[in-house]
């Protein structure tokens, strides 16, 4: 058994080496503040906004990896991508052709038109101004590369989702950060969806900084040897490179569907589009300053077209002859020869309404409602309809009843005005706080109670 002696000398090696942790930690702590300051002093605020957003890991360093960005930019010169899955040509493999169509964004839909976009530099518009076509009109990609949008084995069943592209944001990780220009090199199926979006823009992110994030899919109708996929995509691009600040456009959604093998060999058809049956559906970001803490302008918007379409269905890069020998591609008179595929006849299938329903109940969990339970559905029913993108702050009843609601870019743009130019708005500031979202949101709950005691009192 130990004596005292060896207790307490135990004891102080103990706290000997946690001082030691403490004192390490504080140094380290201290560098890092100190190269943070010489950084800003080095560089001024905006250059370190730049440097930073370069600067993946924080290190205050910049690796050839992350110095890549802006050496394309310099030299105009893109490397083959090293993240890129390597394909192995198959003489036999079919190729897919796809369009893009594409229609800019209507900027009288943005709700800063209404005042000619006071207050706002051409330059924070430019990359959205200067996008005016998609970034390639025709793509050729291998069917095979469409293997990302296959089933897995435990998710055979229609209307059953998967994620193509799991979300990886949650309460502890909240969102992503604003202060970036380009994307991370996308891996595994995610390459497969950042190709296709690249066809819009050079700058797709297929993961979005905000919930609800990722790519999710689902059966919509078996036969023997295909399947039709429905899916849906929350992805967005940023329109602008330095100099300027991050712009970042954020359409509400992209869905389709694409029919293929079962083996992935052969692709049927193939459509992804931002659905454009409503007055707004993109949200858009922009920064003003050179910190995750500057100011942010945001706006909504009405894009007309943005559209992915094959051409046809795959076709074998190579002919071959009943005895294996290639062939031309043309007949004699020298016209592509023309290829006949047999009718699908589908065993089991659901309507795509059905399929996108349980696409958008993936992505927004909230929105499940149990229809046995005519109570709950009604008030889930009573919200949505109070519903608009991109969120909409709601006070209801008990019963469902929404008494007053609020949208988000609305809230946002209250709370980026001057005390003085709100007073005639319906929001107004309170003496009792400075800051303008907490006045804001505390004279939107006062306005919900006040409604209230109409219900109350009946």
């Amino acid at each position: 058994m130990a004596g005292p002696g060896a207790v307490s000398s135990r004891l102080a090696l103990a706290l000997a080496a946690l001082a030691a942790l403490a004192a390490v930690k504080y140094y380290r702590d201290a560098e890092a503040a100190r190269q943070q300051e010489l950084a800003l002093k080095s560089l001024g605020s905006e250059g370190l906004f730049l440097f930073s957003s370069l600067d993946t890991n924080d290190d205050l360093y910049l690796s050839p990896e992350e110095f890549k960005p802006i050496a394309e930019k310099l030299t105009g010169v893109t490397p083959v991508s090293e993240f890129e899955e390597e394909e192995t040509p198959d003489p036999t493999g079919e190729t897919l052709s796809i369009v893009a169509k594409f229609q800019p964004l209507v900027m009288e839909t943005m709700t800063k038109s209404k005042d000619g976009f006071l207050g706002i530099s051409h330059v924070a518009l430019s990359g959205l101004r200067n996008w005016t076509a998609p970034a390639a009109h025709m793509s050729v990609m291998l069917a095979k590369q469409f293997k990302a949008f296959l089933p897995p084995k435990n998710k055979l069943d229609l209307g059953d989702p998967w994620w193509i592209i799991p979300s990886e944001l949650n309460i502890f990780t909240g969102y992503l950060s604003n202060n970036r220009f380009y994307p991370p090199p996308p891996k595994g199926k995610e390459i497969t969806i950042h190709r296709l979006l690249s066809m819009f823009h050079p700058r797709p992110f297929v993961k979005t900084r905000f919930a609800p994030q990722g790519s999710v899919a689902c059966i919509q109708a078996i036969s023997t040897f295909y399947y039709a996929i429905a899916f849906r995509i929350h992805a967005e691009f940023q329109l602008n490179e330095p100099p300027n600040f991050p712009f970042w456009f954020s359409p509400g959604q992209f869905t389709g569907h694409i029919i293929l093998s079962k083996d992935s060999s052969h692709v049927r058809e193939f459509k992804l589009f931002v659905p454009n049956n409503r007055s707004l559906n993109v949200d858009m970001e922009w920064l003003y300053g050179a910190s995750e803490s500057s100011n942010m302008e945001v706006d909504i918007g009405y894009l007309p077209q943005m559209e992915l379409e094959s051409t046809g269905p795959s076709v074998p890069s190579v002919i071959y002859d009943e005895n294996g020998n290639v062939i031309d591609s043309r007949d004699p008179s020298g016209e592509p020869i023309q290829f006949v595929f047999e009718e699908i006849t589908w065993q089991q299938e659901i309507p795509w309404e059905v399929a996108a329903q349980k696409l958008e109940v993936a992505m927004y969990p909230f929105k499940k409602t149990n229809r046995e339970n005519e109570f709950y559905s009604k008030l889930a029913d009573l919200h949505l309809e109070k519903y608009n993108f991109p969120v909409e702050m709601i006070i209801c009843l008990p019963n469902g009843t929404v008494i007053h609601h609020i949208n988000a870019n609305y809230f946002l743009d209250i709370t980026s005005m001057k005390p003085e130019d709100v007073e005639s708005s319906v929001f107004s500031f309170s003496n009792n706080f400075d800051d303008p979202s907490t006045a804001t949101y505390l004279q939107f709950l006062k306005e919900g109670l006040q409604r209230a005691k109409s219900y109350m009192q009946t």
